[in-house]
């Protein structure tokens, strides 16, 4: 196809403590109908030269620049450039910090623990791609009477266990079938109009792995997702037409129109159960532009939606907007533009950065689940922008001296929604800084917002590096509330990236 869909399927890879802190943002385009996974490794692992640690995203520009091998690097990356000849490689990491989560506004208490944080990542080629690992927290105090040596919260669920599994692929990139399994951060189905910007793992006491499975049969494309392969949880896909194939045959570029039905489902029972709830939507999008020049490309789609609650009278809402990409040797720019109704309930970008959070309790006054919480009718504005920049050149240099993510949506009743995170390195790479922020129902009474940071610095030749981490959470509880709390890390690790 000629162009990706919204964003595809963007993965954020966590940047911080696994299941605790933010994370950070890399993507690979899919030429064509093919499926392209990035080849940057996942959680505090090291890009690879073969594409293993994220779900596939949707067609970028064709023809143009080399696809760019992920998007940013977060603060825990470093260069890692094997032999061109070399079909396996491997990386092996080891943290050790000490860890403190913080009460806030007077509800919990501290507690502390020793992490040691294992990493294996395996590059098996185009074919095959492993990041494994999880954070062990040894408790140093805190916790009340009866707590034990390990932090029970972080494995008391079979969903838990997915977390070992950070980034699993089978399949090469042009490949009918591909398969991706493993933690899933500003995650967009397709057209991103039902997932936007999803993050399985933003509860910290819950840790699943997701999968993604996608596949192309002549004029179909398909992506089908759950949430928690362990668990009952999120399920769903997305089913797109290429009409122009249809019609005339395949052409030299293919999905330029297409017709896409969406259907969600979220069966409630994680480690917490919730309300389920059932989304559908259907879009059509049109690429207008098309424009290539060596090694530069740029792209604009249009496109129009219509979504709805099944079994819900009068909840739906409409979308229409504009998108583009624009590809150079050192800059990949993507932006959208949506103007939304929605109305009985609905609203576009339902399952988002906030959902693992707001399905126990919504921002607002209400206290309640984002299923039974109201939300106005009316319109808004939707913004999304993803920029990644490298001042030696982006192709097969998988990492960014700059990298940008940010959505955010106005609506005529007064809130705004933001989510954005920032990524650079500097001098020569050696420091790294991350920063994530979200708000929630801003300009409205009980807005949320959540906010957390990284730096990162290596030394003696970048293998032993030195990190702090610190930022906001929320807990959620028995009786479905959420609990505030903070956290803050100190420490060092090695590996043999370089």
């Amino acid at each position: 196809m000629a162009r990706r869909r919204c964003w595809g399927a963007t993965l954020m890879l966590p940047l911080l403590l696994p299941g605790v802190g933010w994370a950070k943002e890399f993507a690979k385009h899919q030429a064509g109908k093919h499926v392209a996974m990035p080849a940057e490794a996942q959680e505090g692992t090291q890009p690879l030269p073969s594409d293993e640690s994220s779900p596939p995203e949707r067609g970028a520009p064709t023809g143009a620049a080399p696809p760019p091998s992920g998007q940013a690097p977060a603060p825990d990356e470093l260069p890692v450039l094997l032999p061109p000849s070399a079909r396996w490689g491997y990386l092996l990491r080891v943290d050790a910090t000490a860890l403190t989560l913080l009460p806030r506004r007077g509800v919990g208490e501290d507690e502390g623990f020793i992490q040691v944080e294992p990493t294996l990542v395996i590059d098996g080629g185009e074919m095959f791609g492993l990041n494994a690992g999880a954070p062990v927290r040894l408790r140093m105090w805190g916790g009340g009477e009866g707590a034990g040596l390990v932090r029970k919260e972080d494995w008391d669920s079979l969903s838990d266990w997915g977390q070992l599994v950070r980034a699993l692929k089978l399949g090469a990139d042009t490949s009918p079938v591909t398969l991706w399994v493993g933690a899933m951060e500003g995650f967009h189905l397709v057209s991103g109009h039902l997932v936007q910007r999803y993050s399985n793992r933003a509860n910290p006491d819950y840790h699943p792995a997701g999968a993604l499975l996608t596949g192309t049969l002549g004029p179909l494309y398909m992506e089908a997702f759950s949430s928690d392969v362990l668990g009952a949880r999120l399920m769903g896909g997305e089913l797109e037409l290429d009409v122009q194939h249809v019609l005339f045959g395949r052409t030299k570029q293919p999905g330029r129109y297409t017709l896409s039905f969406s259907a969600i489902h979220d069966w409630g029972r994680g480690e917490v159960k919730s309300a389920e709830v059932t989304l559908a939507h259907l879009d059509a999008t049109a690429v207008v532009l098309v424009q290539r020049k060596g090694r530069r490309a740029l792209e604009l789609e249009v496109f129009a939606g219509w979504g709805g609650r099944p079994g819900t009278g009068g909840a739906w809402g409409a979308v229409a907007g504009v998108g583009a990409d624009a590809v150079t040797p050192t800059l990949d720019l993507r932006l959208r533009l949506e103007a939304r109704r929605q109305h009985g309930g609905f609203r576009q970008g339902y399952f988002g950065a906030d959902y693992e959070l707001a399905r126990f309790q919504a921002a607002g006054t209400s206290g309640l689940p984002l299923a039974q919480a109201p939300f106005p009718e009316g319109y808004s504005v939707y913004a999304e922008a993803m920029v990644g920049w490298d001042a030696v050149v982006l192709g097969e240099v998988l990492q960014r001296h700059l990298h940008l993510s940010m959505g955010a949506e106005a609506f005529t009743w007064g809130r705004v929604d933001v989510d954005g995170r920032l990524a650079v390195q500097l001098l020569h790479r050696d420091l790294e800084l991350a920063v994530k922020g979200l708000a929630v129902g801003m300009r409205q009474p009980g807005a949320r917002y959540l906010a957390s940071g990284e730096v990162r610095w290596r030394f003696l030749g970048g293998r032993l590096y030195a990190l702090g981490q610190g930022g906001t959470l929320l807990f959620p509880t028995a009786e479905g509330t959420l609990r505030p709390g903070a956290f803050a890390s100190l420490g060092m690790g090695v590996d043999n990236g370089r």
